[in-house]
């Protein structure tokens, strides 16, 4: 008796393999996605002021007390010099791309955090939740950069052609803010300590940074350690396309532009190579 064997040979369906620890930026994939990632930034715009009796207006109200504040203390209190600009229009404008900054590291951080339900439960490309913090971020500075026109034609001031590279100072604004924020939201997930030292961080950033004050108040001999801190130079060069005063020129700008890419691909590795494991630890 004769047994024959007929094998026969199918190809899968999906074959799953073991993908590669880089794989920073799977556009296709978060592109099959897009719908997700505008609905998560629906969301957070229409819960951020959710039963506020102001709502948005807290946008503008925050940085105007803080340029208030800054204006007494350093204005009238330090006597430092404004470039020749009303001290109040000064801070508000170095507020703007600092708010940029700060609200995309916080939001961004705090993603994953905050998400981990949504993150044990649902499959789906893990980079969409810092993504989505993105625009809320995008319209809060569009809400304060109305008031911050409004101030223009209060005092009088005509940006001229230098607000055309505003686009460009905020690209590099927030690359380096999504490159931290990847990195602190990766981090945060297994480390809980983080979401109380990234405030301090910011704290002490935002005295480090040219927002209260400008590059004509920091003492010569320091002056070299000032533009170490990556921000300067795209901070003063988003005030000076607002105000025509003074910036740090293109060298350090070039500076600031190589270190947001790198921090922008440095977060990048770093929320895909710990991306295995956030389902299981958060």
């Amino acid at each position: 008796m004769t047994t024959l064997s007929l094998t026969a040979t199918v190809e899968p369906f999906a074959k799953i393999r073991r993908s590669p620890q880089w794989a920073a930026l799977d556009l296709p994939e978060i592109w099959q996605f897009r719908g997700l990632l505008i609905s998560l930034a629906g969301r957070d715009l229409k819960l951020r002021y959710k039963q506020t009796a102001l709502g948005i207006i807290w946008v503008v109200i925050q940085p105007l007390m803080a340029a208030g504040v800054f204006a007494f203390v350093f204005g009238k209190v330090a006597k430092l010099p404004s470039d020749g600009v009303p001290y109040l229009l000064f801070s508000f404008a170095g507020l703007l791309g600092w708010n940029l900054f700060s609200t995309t590291v916080m939001k961004c951080g705090a993603c994953l955090v905050g998400n981990s339900q949504l993150i044990s439960k649902v499959f789906f490309p893990r980079l969409i939740l810092p993504l989505s913090t993105v625009p809320s971020a995008l319209v809060d500075f569009a809400v304060a950069g109305g008031m911050m026109a409004v101030f223009l034609c209060l005092y009088g001031v005509n940006p001229g052609w230098g607000v055309l590279l505003l686009p460009v100072w905020m690209t590099l604004v927030l690359m380096m803010a999504l490159g931290i924020g990847l990195c602190t939201a990766a981090l945060a997930v297994s480390y809980r300590d983080v979401p109380y030292i990234v405030p301090v961080f910011l704290q002490i950033l935002l005295y480090a940074s040219p927002i209260a004050y400008s590059i004509a108040a920091v003492p010569a001999h320091l002056r070299s350690l000032y533009v170490l801190n990556p921000l300067s130079a795209p901070l003063e060069a988003f005030r000076a396309s607002l105000l025509h005063t003074a910036w740090l020129g293109w060298q350090p700008l070039a500076g600031a532009a190589a270190v947001s890419v790198l921090a922008l691909l440095a977060g990048l590795f770093l929320f895909k190579r710990m991306e295995r494991q956030f389902a299981d630890v958060i």
